[in-house]
């Protein structure tokens, strides 16, 4: 029977599936399975930079950056070049290092593993606390939603605090639950939401564009009596770059797909072309639905009512919509932001896993789960920790504080990996060897390089705006709070690097090689 198997491929993947389970069944552990497909993978990605913030951000980034005005395409295809420069570095490393954890696992054997811990412990703990503020920021779209339907008793149910809270939670943990449940739960979960998500999104482009702004002019003068307001706007770069690093959020996501290396199949080749189909098909996405809808609604109009209300597409397109596609609007709005929650508790539990098989993190959050094959303590303490940002967003009143902080470690997070790509043949040549795309050292160093100087200036300019935000407390500046959070993480850092030297582990080894 071996050598009828043996002959073909077919037979030698038989036997290496057998001979892997059955060592793990003999040291009576588990492991991570390679069952996520391409179309899983590049689901994770989309998922995790796709939100409802595309039926917001674009328009209200008339208040936030006054004087913007008719430029917020160009802002956005600007805000692109950065996570361009950050996807390729990510696409290459994940050809050497296609593991679970792959933002730490980059940084660690390429820089250092204090770096590639506190910058991936920022990135954890910021989209740890996101989820959370997701999770409660989708009750209201459901309200609206449901208020529209005609249905006010159930969208006033959804107003009061405590039952916002119960149904924020248990939109957490049932994907909590989703994702212990393995892989194949997952893409049976993730899959249909991005379709549905992109199927109502489309209705939005194609029915947008069907009217122009005097169609809209004359809908507005119709209902409200009102006339489009005159308004100059004049080209600044200084307001140009804000906006780009305002919408640079947007393409935060795709390094979820590096995060789950240790499960995709054919890991080398499915990694890259699933950042790139991520990248390429979100930023289409985002052009085309931006596009239609200052297609059909005058930016001077958008520039004038974002100072005195907020704004969403489904709101502006109402004037010259019917009805009914304004709810089927608003019910996309809150699909795309459902779909965050599963594809953003699989990367940040990744990175733990990835931290306790160092040993940088306690082991039994390596452990994994005999039966669905996924790290469920890393997942659990996950939706923890994502519980806490539904509990703040609601007792605090604030969750902006919480984006802003998530924006702040993505972009030194981006800026690490970059930094690693450039330095990766110098500190780990044996893994530099292992690179299959890009191959050429100088397009590497191109890519790297670019990448730090954009990003640099991103982040210069992120912070910036923030430390000059008017707020009530300092504490209320994303700056400082990370800092703070880095803070405990080099503290914690240190204590288990301390445990790791006094057990005899011969940590230089440990951190220039793979996990098994």
């Amino acid at each position: 029977m071996w050598s009828l198997l043996l002959k073909n491929d077919f037979g030698n993947y038989c036997l290496k599936i057998i001979l892997t389970e059955s060592i793990n069944l003999l040291k009576n552990e588990a492991s991570l399975t390679r069952q996520l497909s391409l179309t899983g993978l590049t689901a994770t990605g989309i998922c995790s930079m796709i939100g409802a913030s595309i039926y917001v951000v674009p328009f209200m980034i008339q208040r936030n950056v006054p004087g913007i005005g008719p430029y917020v395409l160009p802002a956005f295809l600007f805000a692109a070049i950065p996570a361009l420069f950050a996807g390729l570095a990510y696409a290459i490393l994940a050809t050497a290092m296609p593991r679970a954890g792959g933002s730490y696992l980059y940084a660690s054997r390429s820089l250092n593993p204090y770096l590639g811990f506190v910058a991936s412990f920022s990135q954890w703990f910021g989209l740890s606390i996101v989820i959370g503020v997701i999770a409660y920021v989708i009750v209201p779209f459901f309200r609206d939603f449901f208020f529209a339907l005609g249905w006010q008793e159930l969208a006033a149910q959804l107003e009061v605090g405590w039952i916002r809270v119960v149904v924020s939670l248990g939109i957490l943990w049932a994907f909590v639950w989703v994702n212990i449940r393995g892989v194949k739960l997952y893409e049976k979960t993730l899959i249909p939401l991005m379709v549905l998500m992109f199927g109502l999104g489309a209705l939005v482009i194609v029915s947008a564009l069907n009217f122009d702004h005097i169609d809209f002019a004359n809908a507005l003068l119709e209902k409200e009596g009102k006339s489009i307001p005159v308004l100059e706007s004049n080209f600044d770069w200084s307001v140009f770059l804000t906006a780009s690093a305002l919408l640079f959020s947007s393409f935060i996501g795709f390094d979820s797909i590096a995060q789950a290396g240790g499960e995709a199949k054919n890991p080398t080749k499915n990694l890259p072309k699933a950042i790139g189909l991520a990248i390429s098909g979100v930023g289409l996405f985002y052009m085309l639905f931006s596009f239609a809808v200052y297609h059909a609604v005058p930016w001077e109009f958008v520039a004038v009512e974002s100072l005195t209300k907020d704004l969403t597409a489904a709101g502006l397109l109402s004037y010259v919509l019917p009805s009914w596609l304004g709810i089927l609007i608003l019910f996309g709005a809150a699909i795309a932001l459902l779909n965050d929650l599963p594809a953003m508790i699989l990367s940040v539990s990744r990175l733990i896993f990835s931290w306790a098989e160092d040993g940088i993190f306690p082991g039994k959050f390596s452990s994994i789960h005999p039966t669905h094959f996924t790290p469920h303590f890393a997942i659990l303490l996950s939706g923890c920790m994502a519980t806490l940002g539904i509990l703040g967003s609601h007792f605090a009143g604030d969750f902006f504080l919480g984006i802003d902080i998530m924006v702040t470690s993505m972009m030194v997070n981006f800026l690490m990996i970059c930094i690693s790509l450039l330095v990766l043949p110098k500190r780990n040549p044996e893994l530099a060897l292992k690179i299959t795309l890009f191959k050429s050292r100088l397009a590497q160093v191109t890519i790297a390089s670019l990448g730090i100087i954009s990003l640099t200036g991103f982040l210069i300019i992120h912070t910036i705006k923030d430390l000059n935000a008017e707020v009530e407390a300092w504490y209320f500046h994303s700056s400082p709070v990370w800092l703070i959070v880095m803070t405990g993480a080099s503290i914690f850092f240190l204590f288990r690097w301390n445990r790791l030297q006094k057990k005899g582990i011969n940590t230089q080894e440990r951190f220039s090689k793979l996990p098994d």
